[in-house]
């Protein structure tokens, strides 16, 4: 356990994001050389939720009430799956061996009140990841940042600094990573200056709550709906007049706000939408409130990434709205979208463990970097290596060999 950090290090990464769709697993041998990390992508899966499971979560989102005890079941469950899933990840991606397993959780409440955030809850009890691992585990990576006055969110800003500084030094203009999960975020990366990231508002969780409403399914497949809709006007405006898009960074949002009776509130005395109407409109708010703060900071270059890249619907709205500036993929750039953000779960956990801060203090509003998380013990004594401190800038993306 004990590995130095200038070693390959095998970091399981585990994330479920808002949509609830499942676990998000990312495997990654990651060592630091000369002040740069270098990551190297071993490979990404998708471990769907047994349904009651996520039917039990959906259950207990805001607003509806959730007791105790329906809590506690949850974070036993998550856990539970969390646990099988690292097993997966270790076995199938990262042949049979790992030395860490770092968990981003479920997150089932942020908690915002006047534009601050007070506290953060993710489910997923991480002993039961190290019980069945065997393996350290480096989970609740949220919490020490909004409680060192951030908003917990979006760690993303922390991958995508060290990341994409080069890529915007050699553009000459700001660079934004754009994740499109169930909330859409960027992080805004220009040279010489610090990453700015922040929530710009709903992408999957909107359309996906839409399309179950119209078809019964999770979510609009490959965007038909939407793409067969044209946008209603009065209905943007109306969603467009919240105030959460005008407020200035840093700033975070979810499902707690996001949601069932908001879109309800919004709809509330319009002539009925048809489905593909409706769809094409809750595509077009992400689309405009995406594009909006790449203008307002000269953002040339998108790099964008999640499960959103895969809806045809919201990649063309994306791309008319940003006309001017180049819209790739992090694919494009050697690292997998559908596994980026267990990837950057597996970065954070790597950091903590090498003693090196994970925030970014200029994106979340933290009052400085702090280490994240909490290690809880493997099947033996946790072993840690020479702390690094803040001697890594950089993030490079490695090709696997072999």
């Amino acid at each position: 356990m004990g590995k130095s950090a200038s070693h390959g290090f095998r970091v399981i990464g585990l994330i479920s994001g808002t949509s609830l769709d499942g676990i998000d697993v990312a495997a990654a041998d990651l060592h630091a050389e000369d002040g740069t990390i270098v990551l190297t992508p071993l490979g990404e899966l998708d471990v769907p939720y047994p349904e009651p499971l996520r039917e039990a979560l959906l259950a207990a989102l805001p607003p509806n009430p959730c007791t105790a005890g329906e809590l506690t079941r949850l974070d036993t469950g998550v856990g539970q799956a969390f646990a099988d899933a690292a097993v997966r990840g270790a076995a199938d991606l990262a042949g049979g061996s790992a030395d860490l397993v770092a968990s981003l959780g479920q997150t089932v409440f942020h908690w915002v009140e006047d534009g601050a955030v007070r506290g953060t809850l993710q489910l997923g009890q991480p002993a039961w990841i190290a019980e069945r691992t065997g393996l350290p585990v480096c989970a609740d990576l949220r919490a020490r940042d909004v409680a060192a006055g951030g908003h917990g969110a979006p760690l993303a800003s922390t991958l995508d600094q060290l990341w994409l500084r080069g890529l915007a030094e050699e553009a000459g203009h700001p660079v934004a990573a754009l994740n499109l999960g169930g909330i859409a975020n960027i992080t805004v990366v220009a040279a010489g200056a610090p990453a700015i990231a922040f929530d710009t508002g709903p992408a999957n969780a909107l359309l996906d709550l839409a399309a179950h409403r119209v078809t019964g399914r999770h979510s609009d497949v490959d965007g038909r709906l939407a793409l067969g809709g044209s946008v209603r006007r009065d209905l943007l405006d109306r969603l467009l007049a919240d105030p959460y898009f005008a407020a200035a960074p840093p700033k975070s949002t979810g499902k707690e706000h996001f949601n069932a009776p908001y879109l309800d509130a919004a709809l509330a005395g319009l002539t009925p939408s048809a489905p593909g109407d409706l769809l094409a409109t809750l595509t077009e708010l992400t689309a405009v409130t995406v594009a909006g703060q790449c203008r307002r900071h000269g953002v040339a270059t998108v790099v964008a990434s999640g499960g959103g890249v895969r809806n045809p619907a919201l990649m063309a709205a994306l791309a008319r709205n940003l006309s001017g500036s180049v819209l790739k993929t992090s694919d494009d750039f050697g690292l997998p979208g559908a596994g980026k953000e267990a990837y950057l779960t597996a970065l954070l956990g790597w950091l903590t463990w090498c003693g090196v801060p994970g925030t970014v203090p200029s994106a979340t509003g933290a009052r400085g970097p702090r280490l994240l998380g909490a290690l809880v013990p493997g099947a033996g004594p946790l072993i840690l290596p020479a702390p690094l401190g803040g001697t890594v800038t950089r993030l490079r993306v490695a090709e696997k060999t072999g």
